[in-house]
């Protein structure tokens, strides 16, 4: 597996606006081998390169782009989305496994999107084959526009391989990083399974739409009661016979979820593997002290549970990513929040983190999909899908 390197969050200076190309065609589901043990975990192994976009760019002499300086950008190009074959090779993600071993226990399949760093979850009840899908990923081809399916494919691949009935698809959060496969995996489930399962996220969803809606002129009518399920803190729900929670951890995001299923909780953006630390808190409406009360408001589980992550960039050394960690691991080795970090210390940490690092190479394309809960944007009166990016100056405008 080639997953050294830490996925760019270079931008470009300037940012046309470019079509949203469906992809006409799918890729063979990705070669893996089924773990079936509590604590072994087994990996496919994968050829395939990642596909590596190249912009030219003049950076010198500017400040460095953050979110919140992308976002406020007032200058917005526009070019159409239009019909295209895919010709992407197959993300070939790895895949983890954990078995059930108690009635209480979930069975979990974790899928590795190598492209944007992102683990997606499979978490079914034993005994009833219900299950959940968490955080599904939509592939996206900067160069083109295209948008393609064969990772989320690869979960409706897994899904009737096991014969699942997915009950719910869950977003922690409104991601920065890659567009949500959870309409599509909807309107196909319901036609594989027979019923629609619900797309799920937090009640504060709500004000994260409308911030991004206006920034980048979305009509209220696209973003409007997409979602069909928000949570209240500490909600509990059932997949088959497990008892699930929707827990808050803001930080990251002022909505921020994560669902704790049995001795488990998928955390999203909170916690990375203990060697990246946490994620960062520099988006609109994101907070070091809360992502701090977050973290260790995980810390504060029992030992044994497992914290799932929503993303892993291996480190040099470590070329594997790692799906979850113990809550025992976190606090001895997760190096920004460990046992014996201060409160202050956390803040000083990330906030100097998140100066220097360059905003998600996706973040425009991601937010507007995203709060649309992973629906098509509507057509224009030409028959285009429209994506709004800002462009940047070098030198000022003329």
């Amino acid at each position: 597996m080639l997953l050294r390197a830490r996925t760019s969050r270079k931008l470009p200076s300037i940012f046309p606006c470019v079509p949203l190309v469906p992809a006409s065609t799918s890729s063979p589901s990705p070669r893996h081998i089924q773990a079936r043990t509590s604590r072994t975990h087994h990996r496919a192994v994968s050829s395939s390169a990642q596909l590596q976009v190249n912009i030219n760019q003049s950076q010198s002499g500017l400040k460095a782009a953050t979110p919140g300086n992308l976002l406020s950008s007032h200058i917005l190009v526009y070019r159409s989305m239009s019909s295209l074959s895919a010709t992407t090779e197959s993300p070939n993600p790895e895949l983890w496994g954990v078995e059930s071993t108690t009635p209480n226990e979930p069975t979990i399949d974790a899928v590795f999107e190598k492209n944007t760093g992102t683990w997606q979850y499979l978490v079914s009840d034993a005994a009833t084959s219900s299950a959940v899908i968490i955080d599904p990923v939509l592939d996206y081809d900067r160069a083109t526009q295209t948008v393609s399916t064969q990772s989320a494919d690869s979960l409706l691949k897994t899904v009737t391989e096991k014969g699942y009935k997915i009950e719910m698809i869950l977003e922690t959060h409104v991601h920065a990083d890659h567009l949500t496969a959870a309409s599509y995996l909807q309107r196909h489930l319901a036609q594989t399974q027979g019923f629609k399962p619900p797309v799920g996220i937090g009640k504060r969803i709500e004000q994260v739409q409308t911030l991004f809606g206006k920034r980048y002129e979305v009509p209220r009518a696209e973003y409007t009661g997409v979602f069909d399920k928000l949570f209240d803190d500490d909600e509990t729900f059932k997949i088959g016979n497990l008892t699930a929670m929707a827990v808050h951890l803001p930080g990251h995001t002022p909505d921020h979820l994560g669902y704790r299923i049995g001795e488990n909780i998928f955390c999203g953006d909170s916690l990375f593997h203990a060697d990246i630390g946490t994620a960062r808190c520099d988006f609109p409406g994101g907070s070091a002290r809360d992502l701090f009360r977050s973290g260790r408001k995980l810390l504060d589980l029992p030992g044994q549970f497992k914290i799932w992550t929503g993303h892993d960039y291996p480190p040099q050394g470590r070329e594997e990513p790692r799906p979850w960690m113990s809550v025992k691991e976190h606090r001895q080795q997760n190096k920004h929040l460990k046992d014996g970090t201060t409160e202050e210390q956390y803040i000083a940490l990330r906030e100097a983190r998140d100066a220097e690092m360059q905003a998600p190479k996706l973040l425009h394309q991601s937010l507007q999909i995203n709060i649309r809960a992973g629906q098509l944007l509507r057509p224009s009166q030409t028959g285009h899908r429209m994506l709004r990016l800002p462009m940047k100056f070098q030198g000022g405008e003329w």
